[in-house]
């Protein structure tokens, strides 16, 4: 008899492609390792597993040993790694290049999707999702099919469909005025083929609301206090899709008003707001960040919004916007609150100007949310955490992602922001001057929640799992603060 599986199956991409969608769908099976000459399949319960066998070993050319799993597991696979959804079947084959591409940019935005990528290999051609950070395999595409809908891409966003030996780089617009959604198109010359990448630019920011990014009672008391301030700067920091924008369009949204004059320089614009005036970069023609600020300063601005501070000429300009009396919103890679004054100093700012400019370092990460439809909850320990993490506490248990369709069998629906922030004052004086000062004794001494306690009260509240939060515990773990 076979043995049974855990109740989770995970597949690579080698995995995958040991079975071609419909026979996987057909025999409704899943492939697993393939060890030495034997090839591992995965099936629910049945009284034929070895004409199963047989038979598979003849389509496959390997020798075949099933494994039972449960048929729920099967099913959440098929959907999940052969492009169809689960109830209900849909085999894209055949298909119409300017109805699957509008269905599935409408799908997309629907769903929240910020990217969608068109993958060309040797035995498949695939359409791919990132969805709450994530990629997650939507459709497999007949090889016939694929030049044709890349074509349809390359037209609508005025590309040359001669061209397949560079890469090029497009706009499209999708939908209608009050809904439309901008469309950044990426096309890269690979072994196999061209790959492009949707980008997809909503332009509506009505749901962007500061109570809702994931600030605690205390950290959205001590954010609305920094950025009601006159003058100086607001930073934050954080990896790429980290949330940064989103968390500043909401900051203007709660700063807008009739009686301010906001400008903002982006690289793109992302999201249209009502009442403020928004620049676009344009490097090739020399607008940079540094000039467009230049010429803001000359327009009896209130509040100035930079996408990012790249440089230490940009920098510069913002402190001296700080300085003469206007607030600055801005971005900055970094890995951690602090990492944002080590930054400054880098780029040439003195640190007594930090001091008397900087109103707040703040860095965030997004942490995708368990589905409430299909999370499950079970007992815990202390092993789950990173080695070397000094948890406040060890809970009994904890929740874990499972899969559904509400969720596209991911676990997960959504995400929310972590934050940790320093608010600069006079506290902070000592450890801004003199860098050998330890940085994590002012977290302890004040009682200031890191990236990694923020992570850990989501983690123990149930809307988030282990997996998510661990790469943030692992951080604390090597000094995230420094």
């Amino acid at each position: 008899m076979p043995d049974i599986v855990p109740n989770k199956i995970e597949l690579t991409t080698e995995d995958i492609q040991t079975i071609s969608s419909s026979q996987a769908w057909h025999y409704r099976v899943l492939p697993g390792k393939f060890n030495g000459n034997t090839q591992i399949i995965y099936s629910a319960k049945r009284d034929d597993y070895q004409s199963l066998a047989e038979e598979l070993s003849v389509v496959i050319d390997r020798d075949v040993v099933i494994e039972y799993a449960d048929e729920s597991i099967i099913s959440r696979g098929l959907a999940r790694y052969y492009g169809r959804k689960a109830e209900g079947v849909t085999v894209i084959e055949g298909i119409k290049e300017d109805d699957f591409l509008l269905q599935l940019i409408d799908e997309a935005a629907r769903v929240k999707c910020s990217d969608i990528h068109f993958e060309k290999y040797d035995s498949k051609c695939r359409v791919r999702m990132r969805i709450d950070g994530k990629l997650i395999e939507r459709y497999i595409i007949e090889k016939n099919n694929y030049p044709t809908l890349i074509n349809k891409i390359k037209i609508l966003s005025n590309l040359d469909i001669a061209e397949r030996r560079l890469p090029q780089a497009g706009r499209l617009s999708f939908g209608e005025s009050n809904s439309k959604i901008d469309i950044r198109v990426s096309i890269l010359p690979t072994l196999h083929g061209e790959k492009v990448v949707l980008r997809l630019l909503s332009n509506d920011a009505s749901n962007i609301s500061i109570n809702n990014l994931g600030f605690s009672d205390e950290q959205i008391t001590e954010y609305i206090q920094a950025v009601q301030k006159p003058n100086g700067i607001i930073l934050i920091s954080g990896p790429t899709g980290s949330g940064k924008t989103t968390t500043l369009y909401a900051t203007l949204k709660l700063l807008n008003k009739e009686s301010l004059n906001i400008l903002t320089v982006e690289d793109p614009v992302e999201y249209t707001l009502e009442g403020i005036n928004q620049v676009h970069v344009k490097e090739s023609i020399g607008l940079t960040f540094a000039e467009t600020l230049r010429t803001f300063l000359r327009q009896d601005p209130d509040i100035i919004m930079l996408g990012e501070i790249r440089d230490s000429e940009t920098a510069q300009m913002a402190i001296r916007a700080a300085l003469t009396g206007h607030l600055v919103l801005s971005t900055i890679h970094t890995n951690s609150a602090w990492g944002i004054v080590s930054r400054l100093k880098d780029m040439g700012v003195p640190a007594f100007l930090l001091t008397n400019t900087l109103n707040m370092a703040m860095a965030q990460r997004l942490v995708r949310v368990l589905c409430p439809h299909c999370k499950k909850e079970e007992l815990f320990s202390s092993e789950f955490f990173p080695t070397g993490y000094n948890a406040p506490y060890i809970p009994k248990t904890h929740h874990t992602s499972v899969g559904c369709s509400h969720c596209y069998y991911t676990g997960y629906k959504g995400r929310k922001a972590v934050y940790e922030m320093l608010t600069i004052d006079s506290s902070m004086e000592k450890y801004i001057k003199n860098d050998n000062e330890d940085i994590n004794r002012y977290f302890t001494e004040n009682r200031k929640m890191r990236l990694s306690d923020a992570a850990f009260d989501l983690f123990c509240k149930g809307e988030t799992s282990i997996e998510e939060v661990y790469p943030i515990m692992l951080d604390q773990t090597n000094n995230i603060s420094r």
